[in-house]
C-alpha cells in the first residue's frame, strides 16, 4: 500500500536546529524523526512511500536514503513552492489514483493502531478517515467536532468549556476520489479547503478516535521534553551522536548531543540540545537551552516564527527554553 509522508515544511519554530536541515530530518535519539514515521507505517503494510520535499530537501534524502533501512521503498517529490497538505497530494496524484492510501505528518512519533482506523474507514465507506485523540492535557491544538463517528467541523483552540476536546493527529486515510475536491496546481489545505467542501457535498469524513502514545515535535521545548521522555523510558541520562567527546569530569543529564560535540572538563549540561560541532568550554554550566555553533546562524535572518530569544556566547548561539 502507498502513503505520503508530509515533509516539506520549514520547521521555523524549531530554529536554529532547522537552519541547515528540515524538521523531519532532525535526529531523535540517533534516528531521524521521519525515520520513526517510515518504520511506523511500514509496520502496517505501507511500504511504498512518497516523501514530499521543499526546505533543505537534501537533509531528508540523506536521513532516509532509499528507505531500505526502514523497510520501505521511497519516492521523493520536490515542491518548488509550498503547496499545503492537499496541494502536496495534487502534486503527486498520479501515484495515488488507484487505491486507498495514507497521508501522515513527518513530525510525529506514535504507536496508534492503524489497523483499527483502516477497519473503520472501510466499514463506513468513508471518503476520508481522520485519526483523532482525546486532548486530555488541553494542549493548544485545533478542535475536531464529531457526531456519530463522523467529522462535522473544525474550530480553534480549546477553551475551558470544552469536554475533553478531540484533536487531529496528522494521520489521514483517503480514497482516490478525494482528488475530486482538491484544486489543481495551487496551495490547498485539507482541513480548511478540502474536507469542508467534501462534507458539504454529503461525503463521509470518518472520525476514528484512537488510543496510544502520540508525540508531536514542532517546537524546541517539545523537542527537548519529548527527547528526555524517551531517554527516561530507556533509563538513560543522555544520547550522543557520532564522534562526540565528553570529559570524564563533565556532567551531562537529560540532554541530546548531536554529532561531533565536545563537552570539556567540569562542564555541566542539563536538559539541553547541543547541535553539530558545538564545543562547550571548561567549567561552563548550561540548563534548559538549545545550543548551536555561532557560525551556523551568523549573518542569517531569523525566521518569523522562530523563538524570539537567543544570544551569542563565545563560539555558540544559545536559545533558552
Amino acid at each position: 500500500m502507498r502513503a505520503i509522508i508530509l515533509s516539506a515544511g520549514y520547521g521555523t519554530r524549531l530554529w536554529p536546529l532547522t537552519e541547515d536541515r528540515t524538521k523531519p530530518a532532525i535526529p531523535i535519539l540517533g534516528k531521524p524523526l521521519v525515520g520513526y514515521v517510515a518504520e511506523y507505517i511500514a509496520g502496517y503494510g505501507f511500504d511504498d512511500i512518497v516523501v514530499n520535499l521543499h526546505h533543505r530537501p537534501e537533509s531528508v534524502r540523506a536521513a532516509l536514503g532509499d528507505g531500505s533501512q526502514f523497510g520501505v521503498k521511497l519516492h521523493y517529490v520536490e515542491e518548488p513552492v509550498i503547496l499545503g497538505t492537499s496541494g502536496a497530494l495534487d502534486n503527486t496524484r498520479e501515484l495515488f489514483e488507484h487505491e486507498t492510501f495514507l497521508v501522515i505528518n513527518g513530525k510525529i512519533i506514535t504507536d496508534i493502531d492503524l489497523n483499527a482506523a483502516l477497519a473503520q474507514h472501510r466499514d463506513m465507506n468513508a471518503l476520508a478517515t481522520l485519526v483523532l485523540l482525546q486532548n486530555t492535557k488541553r494542549e493548544r491544538f485545533s478542535v475536531v467536532e464529531t457526531h456519530q463517528r463522523r467529522v462535522t467541523g473544525f474550530r480553534g483552540m480549546p477553551d475551558n468549556r470544552c469536554q475533553t476536546p478531540l484533536m487531529f493527529t496528522g494521520i489521514h486515510i483517503l480514497e482516490p476520489r478525494i482528488f475530486d475536491y482538491i484544486p489543481r496546481g495551487v496551495f490547498s489545505d485539507s482541513v480548511t479547503d478540502v474536507y469542508p467542501k467534501a462534507m458539504a457535498n454529503g461525503e463521509t469524513i470518518a472520525a476514528h478516535v484512537g488510543t496510544g502514545t502520540w508525540r508531536e515535535l514542532s517546537t524546541l521545548k517539545r523537542y527537548v521534553d519529548i527527547s528526555v521522555e524517551l531517554l527516561n523510558e530507556r533509563d538513560e541520562q543522555y544520547t550522543a551522536g557520532k564522534n562526540c567527546a565528553i570529559s570524564s569530569t563533565a556532567q551531562v543529564i537529560d540532554s541530546v548531543l548531536w554529532d561531533n560535540v565536545t563537552v570539556s572538563d567540569k562542564t555541566r549540561v542539563h536538559h539541553c540540545v547541543l547541535g553539530d560541532h558545538v564545543r562547550m568550554p571548561e567549567g561552563e554550566e548550561i540548563e534548559n537551552a538549545v545550543v548551536v555553533r555561532r557560525e551556523l546562524i551568523e549573518g542569517k535572518i531569523r525566521p518569523e516564527k522562530a523563538p524570539a530569544s537567543g544570544y551569542i556566547n563565545g563560539e555558540n548561539f544559545i536559545v533558552p527554553l
